[in-house]
């Protein structure tokens, strides 16, 4: 079967005799510090997915003022030709 509790209390006195408390302590903090880190990144990148599937849209219908508008203020370029001689 599994391991008794016995077993695992002697394993875990020989690994603070081996390391002790003050390293295990760091260790401990610095394990909790990435999961926090690791979870706060997922949530992030959650949340910019979410609001970039919320920006798009199924249809993008433009209205005719709309194509005014654009038409207004997109102004023709001009176009200089050269000629070699």
């Amino acid at each position: 079967m599994g391991p008794s509790v016995w077993s695992i209390v002697v394993i875990l006195l020989i690994v603070v005799l081996l390391f002790g408390t003050k390293k295990l302590r760091n260790v401990g903090g610095d394990l909790g510090s990435a999961l926090k880190g690791f979870k706060k990144a997922l949530s992030d990148d959650d949340a910019a997915t979410d609001k970039k599937d919320a920006d798009k849209s199924d249809a993008d219908f433009d209205t005719v003022e709309d194509k005014r508008a654009t038409e207004k203020t997109v102004k023709p370029t001009e176009t200089k030709t050269t000629t070699k001689e």
